[in-house]
């Protein structure tokens, strides 16, 4: 076998392969006598078919299985020989297909590129510290009173932060439509639960009295039918209510589920919960700035498979999520956004894997049943979670992976210079994480 190997770009390859006329010889006469102990013809006993008559029959069919299957043998052991990593299937050039003749073909194929920075040396990561204050657990208890509201009926005109009980029959051009009717429906006036225009519409109203409300659904509403177009809300109001906080009781405690009814106890759970949160937050605020300074520190050539691949899978996966949430199909996505987006998964996924593999890193199982009962901590019954996560082992590759690329960022971070920058728990909240 003759290999030759012609750079075509930074990462593009096209290899010329020759075999000698011998080597198919051999293989297509390999070919023909299995053929030739299977095939079925009249006038001969099953397995006794002459070779020459096995032949003439199934040649031109032979000769097609036989390059394929060279073609494919031979590349791999091409490939192997001049050290190459296709990024994807090669594109199949025969040049000559003929018995007797060298059979040559030409691969055409893009390599994986070089990850130019595998550490960020000489680079300064701010990083978020967050300390649980008392103001916090304050926070956090009020609301909590507000998720358990009492409300007390007024005869005054409504405002922001009351809660009216409305029906209400939604028409478009005077036509009645799916989802515009309801009845006694509880609402808090500000909250933004409606469309814009219909909580601003209800402010003054009174209990007893009815009013039109005329808004227009936005551009964007995630019913298309409803998208852009003006309404009128003919709304009945049957009650006004203020809102009254609940104190701070043992009955309240109770219904968090303190049974002791402490709310020392209910602070300090308070506080282990802002605590989870917070490291979470903090978790991801530092994977997204290790993954970004390592996108910023590698410029290379993508392969184009990987990337249309990759597009394919994301409009799969929205597609996939958009059912799921009962939303209308998108006839066209944006191609410009879609190929960034695949870009940068697949520039990352190419970092990430190589120093996964330069570093022999390994989701380590003490570490995978750590993020699992983390995970499960936030449930109402953490041992039946954990128990569903091992009973088979695809459902802790996710886990498996996440651990993974914790273990990718642990490892880059130590090669920055970090500097730890204190922040407020309500300052991390607003942080816009996990986006990579």
């Amino acid at each position: 076998m003759q290999v030759s190997v012609e750079n075509t770009g930074a990462i593009g390859r096209r290899m010329t392969v020759s075999l000698s006329p011998d080597a198919f010889e051999k293989a297509f006469t390999a070919r023909l006598k299995r053929m030739s102990k299977q095939v079925k013809l009249p006038g001969f006993r099953p397995g006794k078919v002459p070779l020459k008559v096995v032949e003439a029959q199934y040649g031109s069919q032979l000769i097609q299985e036989v390059t394929g299957e060279l073609i494919q043998t031979s590349f791999q052991e091409a490939i192997g020989k001049e050290g190459l990593r296709p990024a994807g299937g090669p594109k199949i050039d025969p040049k000559n297909i003929e018995r007797g003749k060298d059979l040559e073909y030409v691969a055409e194929f893009d390599i994986y590129p070089e990850v130019n920075k595998q550490d960020l040396s000489g680079e300064t990561l701010e990083i978020p510290v967050c300390e649980i204050q008392d103001d916090d657990i304050k926070e956090t208890l009020k609301t909590m009173q507000k998720q358990r509201m009492l409300w007390q009926p007024v005869e005054r005109e409504a405002k922001n932060d009351d809660q009216v009980t409305i029906d209400f029959d939604g028409k478009i051009d005077g036509k009645a439509f799916d989802g515009g009717q309801a009845s006694a429906v509880p609402l808090v006036l500000g909250s933004g639960a409606m469309i814009p225009g219909f909580e601003e519409g209800l402010l003054k109203v009174k209990a007893g009295e009815q009013k039109d409300v005329t808004l227009t659904f936005p551009k964007d509403y995630q019913a298309s039918h409803l998208a852009g177009k003006k309404a009128v809300f003919s709304v009945k109001v049957q009650q006004v209510a203020e809102g009254q906080l609940p104190e701070l009781s043992e009955d309240f405690a109770k219904q968090f589920g303190v049974e002791s009814g402490s709310l020392d106890e209910l602070r300090q759970g308070i506080k282990d919960n802002l605590n989870r949160e917070a490291t979470v937050r903090i978790r991801n605020i530092t994977r997204d700035r290790v993954l970004e300074a390592l996108l910023a520190a590698n410029d290379f050539e993508l392969p184009q498979g990987m990337i249309v691949e990759e597009m394919q899978q994301i409009r799969t996966g929205r597609a996939r999520q958009r059912q799921e949430q009962g939303m209308p199909e998108v006839a066209d996505e944006n191609e410009g956004e879609l190929n960034d987006a695949a870009r940068r998964r697949v520039t990352l996924g190419l970092i990430i894997g190589e120093i996964i593999n330069q570093k022999n890193l390994k989701p380590g199982s003490s570490k995978v049943r750590q993020r699992v009962e983390e995970l499960a901590s936030g449930y109402e019954n953490p041992p039946a979670l954990i128990a569903w996560y091992y009973e088979k082992p695809e459902r802790l590759r996710e886990i498996e992976s996440l651990v993974l690329e914790e273990a990718v960022v642990d490892a880059v971070l130590a090669t920055a210079t970090v500097k730890n920058s204190i922040i407020a728990f309500k300052e991390l909240v607003a942080v816009n994480a996990g986006k990579s």
